[in-house]
Formats: C-alpha cells, sequence, structure tokens
C-alpha cells in the first residue's frame, strides 16, 4: 500500500473497553486505509484516538509525491505535510453539506434559485462527467480539462458570492465554508485523468467495519481491538481481490505455523494464497 501512487483514508470510531489509563466510554478510533494502484490493499489499524498523533504512524514511509484522499478532517492535512503527499479533497463530503443544507428547507422553497440547489446541480455535473469518462477513459483527461474545469470555475464563482453574504451559523453558511475550505484540494483532481474525485472507495471499505460494530458493540481490549483490524484487513482484502474468502482464511491458518521468513510470509498474502471466487 505505501509503495502505491494514490492511497486513500478513512476512519470511525470503535469503544475498547478495558484500555490502560482510559475510561471504557472514551473513543477510541479504527482507521482504514487503501490503495488506488497493485493489488488491492485494505488495511486497518488500531489507535486510541484521532489525532495526527495517532495517524502518522500509520501513513510513515509512503512514498514522496503520491496522492493521498481523504474528507476534510484536519489530521489529514498534517500527514499529507509531513510524508510530502499530493493532498486531493472528496466531493462527495462537499455535496452531503449541500444535502444538508436543503433539507432544513421546507419543501415550497426547493428550487433552481437556492443556492443549496444550485451547488448540487454543478457537482451533479462534475460526476456526469465522470461517468462518461468510465465509459469511455481514453477521453478522461480531455473531459477534466474542456469540461470539469470549467464547472468548477462556476461552482467557485457561486461560492465566492454567496460565501460573504450569507450567515456561518447556518447549514448553508456551514456548507459554504467546508467548500472552501477544502477547495485547493477539491479542484486539483483534474490535473490527473488518474486521480480520483471522491473517497467513496475507502468509505466503502471500512462499512463493514461499521455495520458490524452494530452487533458486537465494543472491543474488550486494545488485544482484541488490534485483532479486529488484523481480521477485517484480511477479509476486505480478499474481498477487492475477488478471493473466496472463507477458503482462504482456512489455507492461512493450515499454512502459517510453518511460516519462517519473509518470503514465506510473502506467499500467504490474499493475492497469492487466495482462490477466486466460484
Amino acid at each position: 500500500m505505501l509503495d502505491s501512487e494514490i492511497v486513500f483514508g478513512d476512519e470511525t470510531t470503535v469503544q475498547v473497553l478495558k484500555e490502560p489509563g482510559r475510561a471504557p466510554q472514551t473513543k477510541s478510533f479504527m482507521w482504514a486505509q487503501m490503495n488506488g494502484s497493485g493489488p488491492p490493499v485494505r488495511l486497518f489499524g488500531y489507535a486510541p484516538g484521532r489525532g495526527m498523533q495517532h495517524g502518522s504512524d500509520l501513513w510513515a514511509g509512503m512514498r514522496r509525491g503520491a496522492v493521498l484522499m481523504t474528507d476534510g478532517y484536519e489530521s489529514y492535512n498534517a500527514i499529507a505535510k509531513t510524508n510530502g503527499l499530493v493532498h486531493l479533497g472528496c466531493w462527495t463530503h462537499a455535496r452531503r453539506y449541500f444535502v444538508k443544507a436543503q433539507d432544513v428547507l421546507p419543501k415550497e422553497a426547493h428550487g433552481v434559485h437556492q443556492p443549496s440547489t444550485q451547488f448540487i446541480h454543478l457537482i451533479g455535473k462534475l460526476y456526469a462527467a465522470e461517468s462518461q469518462a468510465q465509459k469511455k477513459p481514453n477521453q478522461r483527461a480531455r473531459l477534466r480539462r474542456r469540461y470539469s474545469t470549467a464547472v468548477l470555475k462556476e461552482i467557485k464563482k457561486l461560492l465566492d458570492h454567496h460565501l460573504e453574504t450569507t450567515a456561518p451559523s447556518g447549514k448553508l453558511g456551514e456548507a459554504l465554508r467546508y467548500l472552501a475550505g477544502q477547495w485547493p484540494k477539491l479542484n486539483r483532481y483534474v490535473e490527473n485523468q488518474a486521480w480520483p474525485i471522491d473517497n467513496n472507495e475507502c468509505e466503502n471499505s471500512i462499512r463493514p467495519f461499521c455495520v458490524g460494530r452494530r452487533s458486537w458493540l465494543f472491543a474488550d481490549s486494545v488485544g482484541g481491538a488490534k485483532a479486529s483490524a488484523n481480521l477485517y484487513s484480511l477479509v476486505q482484502t480478499c474481498k477487492a481481490n475477488r478471493i473466496d474468502t472463507y477458503q482462504y482464511l482456512v489455507d492461512l491458518f493450515k499454512a502459517l505455523p510453518y511460516a519462517k521468513t519473509v518470503d514465506d510470509y510473502e506467499a500467504l498474502l490474499p493475492w497469492n494464497l487466495g482462490k477466486p471466487e466460484r
């Protein structure tokens, strides 16, 4: 994953009951990482917090100049700066703020003249271009350069117009502030046809953990949280590589006691040991 030219990051809460020096109610975090090139990797890592000091170890060793795609959480800015990464912002997150701003309006107030509606419409144009580019990948660079860049200019013009006249305390003000703060990272994806427009894929990879948490609720210990991270990493990496997960785990646990060298462990990675799904 650390050798990939593009990486994605996200995090979610997890409760650990028995962690030295911390109350059982204290929130801890599960960080999710994935790559955008090479064999798909889905890596989960436990940390007692969400700050830069907790995430820095997970991202240490990344190739300088690689691309990091995340939401707008502040710690990722420091992680990108420390590791010399090109930091991209997620348009899906930016759009959600405007959807929330629209949702608080009475239905009769919805319309093409509402700022939130206008932003959602323009962001939809960016995604329409990406959808078109999926059908014709050889045209992605041209679409972004000629079409998406023009749409970004419209969005920036609309942002500048409303930012100074909108109260920051409301939902629309919140959406505008988020968009303005993330703008340098949001408009960079058009510079390279290989760069992603959003962090959706990483969000999808962390979702099974969030769904499972509703059932098992918490980890008893730090060791248990780390064991969960290891298993989610293996299972989600198998799924990303379309490997039969159950058969892989059976084969892994049979072979693991006999692994002695780095090459032995390398041979046990999902894309080396696993068998395709039927």
